[in-house]
């Protein structure tokens, strides 16, 4: 299982490090990441394998939102399965 995690915000120092912390904390493993920065925004997509995580996947869920306001950033986080139903012709 797996799922994406999206980060949106003002840039700063630290967002990988803080969201990769909270990941690792659910024992959650980061497949792939991309970020950029565009002037001043800060955006990044990670794929996230969560089949092992140490939590359910609410928790980890609101865990990184509620990071996302501590830090200033949007994150939101889709189970791969609602990613795919979405996106399903």
């Amino acid at each position: 299982m797996r799922a994406i995690v999206s980060v949106v915000g003002k840039d700063s120092v630290g967002i990988l490090a803080e969201v990769s912390r909270e990941c690792a904390a659910h024992n959650a493993n980061i497949l792939d990441v991309t970020q950029s920065v565009m002037q001043d925004m800060f955006t990044m997509i990670m794929l996230v394998d969560i089949a092992d995580i140490s939590s359910d996947f609410a928790s980890i869920s609101s865990n990184l939102e509620k990071l996302g306001d501590k830090i200033g950033m949007k994150i939101h986080v889709m189970h791969e399965d609602i990613f795919n139903s979405m996106h399903r012709i």
